[in-house]
């Protein structure tokens, strides 16, 4: 019965489509390639700000930013003898987009967790006695 389901979630939804998603989620697991996006949020860096930020080797660094190039999250432009990279929105809106059922999930119970704790704070009025 498994096998059918999954069967049935290929039909639904493109293998292509997933495989894409999965290797998004491939490229933000390592922690070093999220690290130079958390810098590039920041700012356009070079290389070498890059590697003396994280404290990387130049190769490790380099590897990584091909990784990120290579798969749209960042694009590069020659300043001189620099290179100087920033971000390019469009894979993020995709990671966003994907997100967003999630987003909602967690939004409506957070709200109903704020609710209860703002009743939790309310001052108990004494009961009275008939």
């Amino acid at each position: 019965m498994l096998f059918g389901r999954l069967y049935a979630l290929t039909d639904i939804c493109l293998v292509g489509y997933i495989r894409e998603v999965e290797s998004v989620f491939e490229i933000l697991a390592e922690p070093n390639r999220r690290a130079i996006l958390g810098l590039l949020a920041l700012s356009e860096q070079s290389v070498g700000e890059m590697e003396r930020r994280l404290q990387m080797a130049q190769p490790a660094v380099s590897k990584h930013l091909r990784v990120l190039r290579d798969s749209g999250f960042v694009e590069a432009t020659v300043e001189g003898q620099r290179r100087v990279y920033r971000l390019k929105p469009e894979p993020f809106q995709e990671v966003d987009a994907w997100l967003e059922p999630f987003r909602r999930f967690w939004s409506a119970h957070l709200d109903a967790l704020e609710r209860h704790l703002d009743r939790m704070d309310q001052p108990k009025l004494p009961r009275r006695k008939t």
